[in-house]
């Protein structure tokens, strides 16, 4: 067995066409992106963030082609370790929809409401970061 260099995540795949999509074996878990290749640019928009914690990745993602088949053409997935509760995985789902949420080169379907857990840790106040800080408060 490798070293383990991630907390969080076991193995990723970017980059892959949808195709490969049903290689992906039953019982993976985790947070995937769905993207669209831009091959003059070699670049990959993000269409969709999103995480599956009971089911597979590789069903999940066959879905998506039935529903949003011309949104995305490659995807990218990161196997979380099986530890790993379904109340960290929301928050890592959480953050990544955060960071989106008002890209506006962020695709129509990835576009996605606050992360309440996220929301509930602002603070953009930064000089009260240091404040806190210096206090030990957690």
């Amino acid at each position: 067995m490798p070293a383990r260099s991630a907390r969080f995540i076991k193995r990723c795949a970017e980059w892959v066409s949808k195709e490969k999509s049903s290689d992906i074996p039953r019982a993976t878990r985790g947070i995937y992106a769905l993207l669209q290749h831009r091959p003059k640019a070699d670049r990959y928009d993000v269409a969709y963030i999103g995480m599956t914690s009971r089911s597979s990745m590789g069903r999940r993602l066959a879905r998506h082609k039935l529903d949003h088949a011309k949104t995305w053409s490659h995807f990218s997935i990161f196997e979380v370790w099986n530890e790993v509760s379904e109340d960290e995985l929301l928050e890592l789902e959480g953050l990544f929809r955060e960071i989106y949420r008002k890209d506006t080169q962020a695709n129509r379907f990835n576009r996605q409401k606050k992360c309440k857990m996220i929301q509930m840790v602002r603070q953009d106040k930064l000089d009260k970061w240091k404040s806190a800080s210096s206090k030990g408060v957690r």
